[in-house]
């Protein structure tokens, strides 16, 4: 679903803030089916702590690209199968390491 780089600022914007959705919606899911959802839970709120950091140094200009992984994908990687969106964090990991895909048609 998410194979395609952003080729664009926006695009990669708008991809942290689909994962802070799908973050999100992972939650009430599993907050609905569980009782005990907290313990259960615990990794997100890392997830979305970074991504919250993400998205607010796109905002403020301080972002920058780096041929690092973003703090968050640790926890990411470690609970991937408990992650429906792995994919689409692998994607703006991948973005963030290797930049925007500008010269991809």
């Amino acid at each position: 679903m998410y194979s395609v780089k952003p080729k664009t600022a926006e695009e990669y914007v708008r991809l942290v803030e689909q994962a802070l959705i799908e973050i999100d919606e992972l939650r009430a899911c599993y907050e609905f089916d569980m009782e005990e959802a907290g313990g259960q839970l615990g990794y997100l709120e890392p997830l979305e702590q970074g991504l919250k950091e993400l998205r607010a140094s796109m905002a403020d200009g301080s972002y920058h690209f780096e041929n690092r992984d973003l703090p968050f994908m640790e926890i990411a990687n470690k609970y991937k199968a408990q992650l429906p969106f792995s994919h689409l964090l692998a994607v703006i990991n991948h973005t963030h390491r290797n930049g925007l895909a500008v010269d991809e048609a």
